[in-house]
């Protein structure tokens, strides 16, 4: 099956891109543990709000290496349920980063997951599941873009070692 949904970040793409590509800590949603480099699993919480509760689950994210061009960049992601993966859907799929003017970013994720239990988890799929798999992917994007849109609204730090740099730079002047 096949999900795809988007929102727009009122940020610019070079404030956004690089903050999605180095740091996944900063925005993956309820991040449980962090993997070293990209390509190795990182444990994190997805699902959608119904009422007053979460339903949710933790799962096993990979993302791979990014696919860049001016303006538009794509990252490979999937991920699996922890537990019982039987019971749960696997997605494959990619988030995709494209400047919209230049102070408008645009945020897409395209998964193709796979129902389980066969034939009658397919069946079951088409008559309700799919609306809990696309609550949970367009929950997963709100709360990535939105991560997003705050990391790059925040402030940019100044290492120390850059002011001594610049104060020597200055000094030499």
């Amino acid at each position: 099956m096949f999900l795809r949904y988007y929102c727009e970040l009122p940020a610019a793409y070079e404030l956004i891109e690089p903050r999605l590509i180095d740091h996944p800590e900063a925005w993956l949603p309820g991040l449980a543990t962090r993997a070293n480099r990209r390509g190795e699993l990182l444990l994190a919480e997805v699902g959608f709000d119904l009422g007053h509760y979460r339903v949710g689950k933790q799962v096993e994210m990979c993302f791979r290496a990014p696919l860049r061009t001016p303006g538009r960049t794509v990252l490979p992601l999937s991920w699996v349920a922890t537990g019982p993966q039987a019971l749960f859907p696997a997605f494959d799929g990619e988030l995709e980063l494209g400047a919209l003017g230049r102070r408008c970013t645009q945020l897409v994720i395209s998964v193709n997951y796979r129902p389980p239990l066969g034939a009658v988890g397919r069946t079951v799929d088409r008559m309700a599941l799919h609306r809990f798999a696309e609550a949970t992917i367009k929950d997963f994007l709100d709360r990535t873009g939105e991560a997003l849109r705050r990391a790059a609204a925040a402030p940019t730090r100044v290492r120390r070692s850059d002011r001594a740099d610049e104060a020597v730079s200055q000094q030499s002047n």
